[in-house]
């Protein structure tokens, strides 16, 4: 199956926008193939304000964010893997969400050799110790 990760983060931005706030995206200025004004990262991350009222040309697909933004009143092109957004929230109250550090996708001709020769196991092994769920702002 594909990410899910591009469809939430256009599903959370249109929500954050309907409700007139003000959508953020924390990004890892790192990761490849991402094109962020490198002065404005700290610790390798950046957060960019994507309302409609700050950028231009905004477009969101199954591969990454593009658009058009200003940073110190220079206008940048951006380029952001959806694999590099760590984070999608409003300004105003923090709602969102936090993703996992996803790791850079493979070329493509790059391909897993699984070794058929064992038999499957019957059941998954169980996680060991008890599930918890930590509130994140």
């Amino acid at each position: 199956m594909n990410s899910s990760r591009p469809y939430l983060i256009r599903a959370l931005y249109e929500w954050i926008v309907d409700n007139d706030c003000t959508p953020h995206m924390l990004v890892n200025a790192e990761y490849p193939s991402v094109q962020v004004p490198q002065g404005f990262a700290n610790d390798g991350q950046i957060v960019l304000n994507v309302s409609p009222s700050a950028v231009r040309h905004l477009h969101m697909d199954n591969e990454a964010v593009s658009f058009e933004g200003r940073f110190g009143g220079v206008p940048h092109t951006l380029y952001v893997p959806t694999g590099s957004i760590l984070g999608i929230y409003a300004r105003e109250n923090g709602q969102g969400m936090v993703f996992d550090l996803e790791p850079p996708m493979g070329d493509e001709d790059d391909e897993i050799d699984i070794d058929d020769s064992t038999p499957p196991d019957d059941e998954p092994p169980r996680p060991s110790g008890r599930p918890s769920l930590k509130v994140v702002k």
